[in-house]
Order: C-alpha cells, then sequence, then structure tokens
C-alpha cells in the first residue's frame, strides 16, 4: 500500500498548491496586504501543518529526533528544493524585507534552538520561548506591511474576502490530507529498507511534509508571484521552528542530544545564508541559483543517509 499512498499523495499535493496560491494572491488583494505578508502568515502556516501534525505525532509517542528532524530538515529543504526548483521555473526578484527581516529571524530562530537544548531537553518553558517570539514577530509583520498594497487578484477576482478565505482554506486541506498520505507511505518504505529515526525525520518525513511548500511554491512560480513565494519558504521556516517546535515542546518535553541537533541547526542555517550572494550581488534567484541550491540538496542527501 506504500507506493499508491505516495501516488495519491502527491496528486492531492499539486491540486492543493495551485488552489491555495490563487486563494492566498486573492485574499491579498481583498485585504490589501502584499502576497509577501499572505506568503509569511496564510500560507506559511497552512503548509507548515503537516509539519505540525508531524512533529507533535512524533513526540507524543516518544520518537522526538524524527520530529525535531523533520522541523530543521523541513527547513533546508525549503530553501535548496523548495526555493531551487521555483527558481528553475522562473526568477525570483530580491525583496527588501525578504532580506532585512525574515531571513534574518529565521537564521536567529534557528541558531536559538541549539541554545535552549544544551541542558538536554526542549520543554514547556523553552516551548513559551518559541511561541511568545512567535506572537512578537507576527506583531511586527503586521505594522511594518500595514498598508502595503502590491497584490493583484490574478485568480478568483470577483472573490469577496470570505470567498478568497474558503478557497484558501480548501488548498490547505489538500495539502494536508496529501502531505499526510506521502509521509505515511514514504515511512513505510524507509522503515522496511531499515533506515534509522534521525534520518527519516532529516530525509524522507522532512520531504514529505515539504511538498506542501514544494507545490504552493512551484504554483505561484508559474504564476510570476515570486514575492509569495519567498514568503511562503521564510514564514514556514520560522513557523516551523517557533509554532511547530513551540507548541510541541509546550504540549511534552522532548529529550534531545545537544550535538546532534546543533548539527543539524548548522545546516539549516548554511542552507539559508546560500541565498544571500545572488540576492545581494545578482539581485534576485534564478536559473544558477537554482541548480546551486538543487545540487546543495542533493549534497545534503548524501551526507544524512551516510552520517546517518
Amino acid at each position: 500500500m506504500s507506493w499508491p499512498l505516495l501516488v495519491i499523495g502527491f496528486a492531492l499535493l499539486v491540486a492543493g498548491g495551485d488552489v491555495l496560491v490563487r486563494g492566498a494572491v486573492a485574499l491579498a488583494a481583498r485585504l490589501n496586504v502584499s502576497p509577501l505578508v499572505v506568503g509569511l502568515t496564510v500560507v506559511a502556516f497552512g503548509t507548515s501543518a503537516p509539519e505540525l501534525a508531524s512533529t507533535v505525532a512524533a513526540a507524543l509517542r516518544g520518537a522526538p529526533e524524527l520530529g525535531i528532524g523533520n522541523v530543521l530538515g523541513s527547513n533546508v529543504a525549503n530553501v535548496a528544493l523548495i526555493l531551487g526548483a521555483a527558481a528553475l521555473l522562473a526568477p525570483i526578484g530580491r525583496n527588501e524585507a525578504f532580506v532585512r527581516r525574515d531571513l534574518p529571524v529565521g537564521l536567529a530562530a534557528t541558531a536559538l534552538l541549539p541554545l535552549l537544548a544544551l541542558d538536554g531537553t526542549l520543554g514547556r518553558l523553552d516551548g513559551a520561548v518559541l511561541l511568545a517570539l512567535l506572537g512578537t514577530y507576527l506583531a511586527v509583520l503586521a505594522w511594518t506591511d500595514r498598508g502595503k498594497v502590491r497584490a493583484q487578484a490574478e485568480a478568483a477576482p470577483d472573490a469577496g474576502p470570505w470567498r478568497a478565505a474558503g478557497i484558501a482554506a480548501i488548498g490547505i486541506g489538500l495539502l494536508v490530507l496529501g502531505a499526510e498520505a506521502t509521509v505515511r507511505g514514504a515511512v513505510e518504505i524507509a522503515t522496511a529498507w531499515g533506515v534509522s529515526e534521525r534520518v527519516i525525520g532529516l530525509t524522507i518525513v522532512a520531504f514529505g511534509t515539504s511538498l506542501p511548500e514544494l507545490a504552493s511554491s512551484v504554483a505561484a512560480a508559474v504564476r510570476r508571484q515570486g514575492d509569495l513565494v519567498l514568503g511562503n519558504i521564510a514564514g514556514s521556516n520560522v513557523f516551523n521552528v517557533l509554532a511547530v517546535l513551540g507548541a510541541t515542546a509546550a504540549t511534552t518535553r522532548l529529550p534531545v542530544r545537544p550535538g546532534p541537533l546543533a548539527v543539524d541547526a548548522g545546516l539549516a542555517i548554511a542552507a539559508s545564508l546560500l541565498l544571500l550572494p545572488f540576492l545581494l550581488l545578482g539581485g534576485r534567484l534564478g536559473r544558477g541559483a537554482g541548480v546551486t541550491l538543487l545540487a546543495a540538496y542533493a549534497a545534503y542527501l548524501a551526507w544524512a543517509f551516510v552520517a546517518g
């Protein structure tokens, strides 16, 4: 049943990605906010739902390394795989808010994890800290981007805000269902091959739960919505660390190994830093950046399986 689940999951993800982008772009126009902000909030939170569900489930069943590996592996996949694939389809222009605000926040949140885990655990207090930082970030985001309208509804142009939100919600639902089917099939295959829990989290589960971001970002790239792509990735990475791990740690204590966590967090940070030369010097992510990022992701997968 593993392979049919993968096929069904991929089909749902492709459909969900297109529906979510249509609804999100229309919602941006109706609410007078930029596509970047919609990507950072509505799309990012919706596409991070699989990470949240799988990480909480892993923690509750006593597999914290799978859940934490899922989050950090997903962040690597978001940058290297998803932005790489999107950049191959269409150039993604530099966005100042992404470079100066959202990317640094994601880097700082990831760097904070090993510090919180120095005592060998992520507990309720750590979870509260992460959730408080998420609330602060969202408040700053709402304040600094208020009134900046750069969106034009390319899909459902006559949709009111509630209808646009409903379209986005349907897309999110399809993405969650698709990710669940994909991850279940992939984990069954990986387990049958005897792959370790940490490697499953960093690679198979991380890839599966990043498929919503991949589907929605590719759909946005095809529609030339570069800001939505950047917002989706930046927001998803922030949500993965602050919301997913914050909510999970607040729910149940997560025993961790500080050394491996520091390595995994460092690799997630390194993946994000790969973007800076292209954005700062070239002003965009083009095909050269796409090839570089995809090659980096292939190298990351090879390292994970060899080191794990």
